[in-house]
């Protein structure tokens, strides 16, 4: 069941974002050759914590960290440890907040360093495919009308779409119905409807979408150990057109 927001609910999300979206920007003034991924978990943790939020990851299904941090060919759910990041990395970081009972959700990829031109494409194809796709987030649409452009600004770009992780409604949990996928055709799935909330959450790879979970049971890698980013917003929709609540303007 697809759980629709109330205004006042709208506006605890709207807190819960701001929060994240300061937090995004904190991690990334950090994020340089040498430090660790752990110490980058603990920056945040300390950050959210200090706002008077909690972090959602942290225990999410047994996840140990507050942030999941994912290096280089890593698709999504790294975990925080001892790697130093080293100059040409890239570097993905999802983050999720709690505040007055409800979650915002939002990640994104920052270079380490200069990178490589594919490695800066590759970020920067993630990041406009997401605002491609939420210009259809728009009451009276359908919620693949939102995929389809996705996955289309990418395979345009020679980029690959994950197709075995996708976004989610959220709310009072971090996970609620619909999934969001970032591929398909246009036009299946429910309609948009006002006070819908969705986590939209564009995986690309730079070649093949497959993927595979290391032993951790955790980390999602690309079948093939190239390139991967993430960019993901949570996304209101509202009678005037979608609203980006974990995104400072």
């Amino acid at each position: 069941m697809i759980l629709i927001k109330k205004d006042y609910e709208i506006d605890r999300m709207r807190k819960a974002g701001r929060i994240l979206a300061e937090t995004l920007l904190v991690v990334e003034e950090n994020v340089r050759p040498g430090i660790t991924t752990s110490e980058l978990d603990r920056i945040a943790e300390e950050f959210i914590t200090k706002q008077g939020a909690k972090p959602s990851f942290k225990g999410l299904y047994g996840f140990p960290s507050s942030l999941c941090i994912s290096v280089n060919e890593q698709v999504v759910h790294g975990i925080p440890g001892a790697y130093k990041l080293k100059e040409g990395d890239i570097i993905s970081v999802d983050c999720g907040v709690l505040l007055n009972g409800f979650h915002g959700d939002a990640a994104r990829t920052f270079p380490v360093g200069e990178v490589s031109l594919e490695a800066q494409r590759l970020i920067d194809v993630t990041k406009d495919c997401f605002f491609e796709g939420i210009k259809f987030a728009h009451v009276g649409n359908r919620l693949t009308d939102i995929s389809h452009e996705i996955q289309k600004y990418v395979e345009a770009s020679a980029f690959s779409v994950v197709r075995d992780y996708v976004g989610h409604g959220i709310g009072r949990s971090v996970h609620e119905e619909p999934n969001v996928p970032n591929f398909g055709r246009a036009g299946k799935g429910p309609k948009l409807v006002e006070g819908m909330v969705l986590a939209i959450e564009p995986m690309v790879n730079v070649g093949t979408h497959k993927v595979r979970t290391l032993k951790d049971g955790w980390t999602v890698v690309t079948r093939d150990g190239k390139l991967s980013a993430h960019y993901e917003n949570t996304v209101a929709i509202l009678p005037d057109g979608p609203e980006i609540l974990t995104l400072i303007k």
